[in-house]
């Protein structure tokens, strides 16, 4: 280790990640087990949309958890392989590619060792892994995905929640909700906030700044990150209203309070 570098942080266990992970706390869990993964959760869909699968391209989903993207991909005509560390995780991948008639593998496998050669597919999909993997492990997972892709591949990456918006925004929000006498459902650490297992699995979240660094570091080009949030279906009086609508959509308000992050780069 050379002076000033920071000692690798090991890896979070897979063991973390089990069946009970990916079905009570894993992105898009509820709509999975309504639908048995037929339509994707709001942010899964919005994310996918952006990877622009097209028949006939080979697609890799890194982190894939339960496998619904590998299906949407499959079902699109695109060869579609997907990969997860995780052994719950490629079970239930493989549990639900059965009886599927398109193109596509799973395998257990390190998102910073990929066993794929250089140049093998047009597309990298990384929804909702960036903020599992401690920093030095993302450098590596990205320049994996980077070696991986196709000249003119896309990386396309969602993580959640935005860095600043638990640094700065959450702490107004929680201050407000208590004063309004809802302090009980916001917690001082915001990681414990609807799904108390981020509490552990989160250890490297993004804002857009930093997420642009490491793609660019990594050697993507025409690196493109930008913010949303989920719907505001909130009516709580016209003033709270508003300041939702200003924090939500106005600069520089929406860079602390809008929640997801989304990146797209290109080998």
């Amino acid at each position: 280790m050379t002076q000033g570098q920071q000692p690798q942080q090991a890896s979070l266990p897979p063991d973390l990640y089990d069946e009970t992970y990916f079905l009570t706390a894993c992105e898009g869990y509820d709509e999975f087990i309504k639908t048995e993964g037929e339509h994707l959760s709001r942010r899964l869909r919005q994310a996918f949309a952006f990877a622009e699968v097209q028949p006939g391209m080979w697609v890799l989903d890194v982190g894939c958890g339960r496998g619904e993207i590998v299906r949407h991909v499959a079902r699109l005509g695109a060869h579609a392989f997907g990969v997860d560390y995780s052994r719950a995780a490629v079970q239930l991948t493989r549990r639900i590619m059965q009886g599927e008639r398109g193109s596509f593998g799973i395998a257990r496998a390190d998102a910073k060792a990929l066993p794929f050669t250089d140049a093998h597919f047009d597309r990298v999909l990384l929804f909702d892994v960036v903020e599992h993997l401690y920093p030095w492990e993302l450098e590596r997972c990205l320049r994996e995905a980077h070696r991986v892709l196709r000249p003119g591949g896309k990386i396309v990456i969602h993580t959640a929640p935005n860095r600043w918006y638990d640094a700065y925004a959450y702490p107004i929000v929680r201050l407000v909700r208590t004063l309004m006498g809802q302090g009980a459902r916001y917690p001082k650490n915001p990681r414990a906030l609807n799904v108390a297992i981020n509490t552990e699995v989160h250890v490297n979240e993004q804002d857009i700044l930093r997420l642009r660094r490491y793609l660019k570091r990594a050697g993507f080009q025409q690196v493109r990150v930008w913010l949303d949030t989920p719907p505001q279906q909130r009516r709580e009086g016209a003033v709270l209203d508003a300041l939702r609508h200003i924090a939500f959509n106005w600069l520089p308000f929406a860079w602390f309070f809008q929640r997801e992050v989304f990146a797209v780069g290109t080998r």
